[in-house]
């Protein structure tokens, strides 16, 4: 395994850095509210893509950080997002997961608002004399689109944009054409009975992968390279050619067509980027997939997953994404009963904290982040009830 470590700009060395996160961050009460409101409230989430909402009134909904979410394409083109919150009495405006309409119309009271947030219609006006109808439109969330794909940030913070936490990968990434993909299949969402970071660990786990991904093991050999960048961790590996395989991975070798924008060290090279704090995007010649970790509570989490892809009708390309599903679909089952045994350890009171090796760089970044977001996370002990009402976010995050 090839790894390579980024230092973290304008920071101190950190000196727990040979040591883990502590067990109990993994299910306390009281550090799941924390990052609610220093790490999900105040950091990019993916919420679709330009070409799910091509359309003016087209919208879909995300819930991260305690709040529903409202992404909508406007009359003008543009891509807003809201609180999915009436300015009347706080119910929900739309339900479900996606929709189209000509206007936001609250089930409850049926104050109205266009496609631009604004409040346009307030039955009985005349009870509510001193209304200001231009200070209640819905409340907007800041937005970017970053290569054709659409992400919010519930409050505003002096973080990097989407496109600065990518800027060191552009080059690498332009040649896919993310902008020009499209959705196949729908939005999957998986819980998982576990903490948000033990996904978030796995997923930037090199030493896992000849160990408990023997399918993994037989495409990318030893070759399989991870490296922690400050916002972003990038994890690769070329396919073995000629290697041991199962039938997918033999048929995925032999059928993967030539994809003829890509370069051709990337004709047979899987690409993975997990973006601070809970985004990540598996690239293939063949397809992108974005994983999202959504926190549900201590001990729960909602992976929401989606493939996009150019559109391509050879029949080599239509069975290469096939088999690639069959093959992750093996992975994630694997990983599904890892981050299950992980979790199940971090419940005992007898694991406090373990090591990390030179060669874990991802794990070592994301802990060292935690721990100035929540400087007890350096605790390898809980410290008591009400901790949470003191902590102190270290300067400079």
């Amino acid at each position: 395994m090839t790894v390579h470590a980024v230092k973290m700009a304008g920071h101190a060395a950190d000196p727990d850095d040979a040591v883990g996160l502590p067990g109990w961050l993994y299910h306390d009460a009281e550090a799941y509210a924390l990052e609610q409101a220093h790490i999900f409230r105040r950091s990019w989430q993916i919420v679709c893509h330009l070409s799910d909402i091509p359309q003016a009134g087209d919208w879909q909904t995300l819930t991260v950080g305690g709040e529903a979410i409202v992404t909508i394409r406007g009359d003008d083109g543009q891509v807003r997002a809201f609180a999915n919150v009436c300015r009347h009495r706080a119910a929900r405006i739309v339900d479900g997961a996606e929709g189209c309409a000509k206007r936001l119309v609250c089930p409850y009271h049926a104050w109205t608002y266009d496609l631009e947030g604004r409040l346009t219609g307030v039955p009985q006006r005349r009870d509510y004399p001193g209304l200001d109808m231009a200070a209640h439109g819905l409340h907007p969330f800041e937005t970017e689109v970053w290569r054709g794909f659409v992400f919010v940030r519930i409050e505003r913070d002096s973080g990097p944009s989407v496109a600065g936490m990518m800027a060191p990968y552009e080059a690498e990434i332009a040649p896919y054409r993310f902008e020009d993909m499209r959705a196949i299949g729908r939005v999957t969402m998986r819980p998982r009975a576990v903490n948000w970071k033990n996904i978030a660990d796995n997923y930037s786990d090199g030493l896992h992968i000849p160990v408990a991904h023997p399918g993994l093991k037989r495409l990318f050999g030893p070759g399989y390279a991870i490296e922690a960048g400050e916002w972003v961790d990038r994890m690769s590996g070329n396919l073995l050619e000629g290697a041991p395989a199962s039938p997918s991975e033999a048929l995925y070798r032999k059928l993967l067509p030539p994809v003829d924008h890509l370069p051709a060290d990337r004709q047979r090279f899987w690409l993975y980027f997990k973006l601070w704090p809970n985004s990540a995007f598996d690239i293939y010649p063949d397809q992108i997939d974005f994983m999202q970790f959504l926190p549900v509570s201590p001990t729960q989490t909602m992976i929401r997953e989606i493939a996009y892809a150019l559109p391509d009708q050879r029949r080599g390309m239509k069975a290469a994404r096939y088999l690639n599903w069959r093959i992750n679909r093996m992975v994630n089952a694997e990983d599904t009963d890892l981050v299950a045994r992980v979790q199940e350890g971090m419940m005992s009171g007898s694991y406090t904290q373990g090591p990390l090796g030179d060669s874990e760089v991802c794990l070592r970044s994301f802990a060292r982040r935690m721990r100035r977001l929540i400087p007890e996370a350096r605790l390898p002990v809980r410290p008591g009830p009400g901790w949470s009402a003191k902590s102190v976010m270290e300067p400079g995050v």
